[in-house]
């Protein structure tokens, strides 16, 4: 698939292992393992396989790679989000949740023709600043030819400690000759939040991922807008391709637009502490001691006419926001059905540097819905663009994934069969350009979604998708 239909994603960026990540407060903190009866006759078998392994393999395996890859793959056949994660995995995650990471500062995804396609070089980033400009297209990373690697791949090739140097092959547009351009890399600050005035008194607050500055960032955003117009209107919150992050970035995004106190999230596991309820109290959203965040927002954030932009890639931390803001009516939930991913991962270390994800709970939003192989289905189910919904229809989702959770709040969860086949009868019918598209810049003139929620907020008609039910369109109807 071309970069018209690919998740792009950070150069650097520790993002988080699976399809959204939820991580619960206890996340980093190290806790005893429940006490259990040792099944001898097992372990024996898999010493025993141990020893067939390194005596009779073709080559030499190292102890630590054998062992490793034997724990990987037990927690790893759990569920899709359970992962053993090994030292390096384990401080791209943690730089991840912080916002920070060591890298080039590019977005990029794959292109058609399968080289490595640069969506935007962040602001101030190494790469900005070496020249290297939104459309360029990775050839080279080093003398590593980049044609068909898979992105992740590619990812770590640029990865490296601070102060090291890369050199990218950089084909351009309108410049005959391939380009050679050495990046030093260094810590990147990433930003989580972005936010901008869309039309005279409707903003627009776009959250990317959930992560320690996100419920801070998000503040200030908000007072930056409501500084430049008291008089707002509308708000749209745009977690569309959003995989999740902190579950305390989510109680905080949502409990700055919902009542004081008001139960955000619930969660129910094997173990005590993850039965738990969550509320917007600053002692579930706030990780350091210090100011409360969400103290200083104007009050008119808890009223304000809201829309909640979401699609296939919403997932996670973003869907505990979306379920929230449904169930209390605070919000119109607007776009394509989520992820549908219910669970929550705890980090448990094991030995120094390294740790397993582990899926502990699920969660459930205030009216008791489990999320978990289901995801939020929108109050008006609007198409990415005007002429359909594209590749996004047949992305992925939790229900998708082998070994995944069932839903235990729903009795029966519709097959996609009939629904990615109708995408694919589309999608073979529609021009090539529309199914060549670029991806969508968020938040920009061109953003249908973006265009459609104004609407909402202005008490226009909404442009449904005609694969909305009827009884979703007789609901809307006008």
């Amino acid at each position: 698939m071309g970069s018209t239909f690919k998740n792009s994603c950070l150069v650097g960026v520790g993002v988080i292992a699976g399809i959204g990540l939820t991580m619960q407060f206890s996340a980093l903190s190290l806790k005893p393992p429940v006490e259990a009866s040792m099944p001898i006759a097992e372990l024996r078998q898999l010493a025993d396989a141990y020893g067939v392994i390194k005596s009779n393999y073709v080559e030499p395996i190292e102890d630590k790679d054998l062992l490793s890859q034997a724990i990987a793959g037990m927690v790893e056949s759990l569920d899709p989000h359970s992962a053993y994660l090994d030292p390096r995995a384990y401080r791209e995650l943690r730089e991840g949740t912080e916002g920070r990471f060591v890298g080039l500062g590019i977005e990029i995804a794959e292109s058609e023709e399968g080289f490595i396609e640069i969506v935007t070089p962040m602001e101030d980033s190494p790469a900005a600043q070496a020249g290297i400009k939104e459309g360029d297209l990775i050839t080279r990373i080093d003398d590593f030819a980049v044609q068909g690697v898979p992105l992740d791949d590619a990812i770590k090739r640029m990865r490296g400690e601070p102060g090291t140097r890369v050199t990218l092959t950089i084909a351009r547009k309108d410049t005959p000759e391939p380009l050679r351009i050495t990046v030093e890399r260094r810590e990147i600050v990433q930003k989580s939040v972005k936010a901008k005035m869309v039309a005279p008194g409707y903003a627009w607050l776009r959250i990317s991922q959930f992560q320690e500055p996100t419920v801070d960032d998000m503040a200030a955003r908000l007072q930056a807008l409501y500084r430049e117009d008291p008089e707002l209107k509308g708000l749209v919150l745009d977690l569309r391709n959003d995989p999740g992050g902190l579950l305390q970035g989510a109680i905080g995004v949502a409990a700055a637009f919902l009542p004081k106190n008001a139960e955000i999230v619930s969660t129910n596991g094997q173990l005590a502490d993850s039965r738990q309820r969550f509320y917007g109290r600053p002692e579930f959203y706030m990780l350091r001691s210090g100011a409360d965040p969400l103290s200083s927002l104007p009050a008119a954030f808890k009223t304000l006419p809201m829309v909640v932009l979401v699609n296939t890639g919403s997932a996670s931390a973003s869907e505990i926001v979306a379920g929230a803001l449904q169930d209390y009516k605070r919000a119109a939930i607007l776009g394509s059905q989520t992820f549908g991913k219910g669970s929550v991962q705890t980090i448990r270390p094991i030995g120094r540097d390294a740790a397993v994800k582990l899926t502990t709970a699920r969660y459930y939003t205030p009216a008791g819905r489990s999320i978990q192989a289901r995801g939020i289905v929108p109050d008006f189910p609007v198409d990415e663009t005007a002429n359909g919904d594209g590749l996004n229809a047949l992305r992925m989702r939790e229900a998708d994934l082998q070994h995944h959770l069932s839903n235990d709040k729903a009795q029966e969860i519709a097959t996609r069969e009939d629904e990615i086949a109708e995408q694919m009868r589309l999608l073979a019918a529609a021009p090539d350009a529309a199914r060549l598209r670029k991806p969508l810049n968020y938040g920009s003139d061109d953003d249908f979604q973006l265009a459609q929620a104004l609407r909402h907020l202005k008490g226009q008609q909404v442009a449904l998708s005609p694969r909305a039910t009827s009884a979703t369109l007789a609901r809307h109807a006008r």
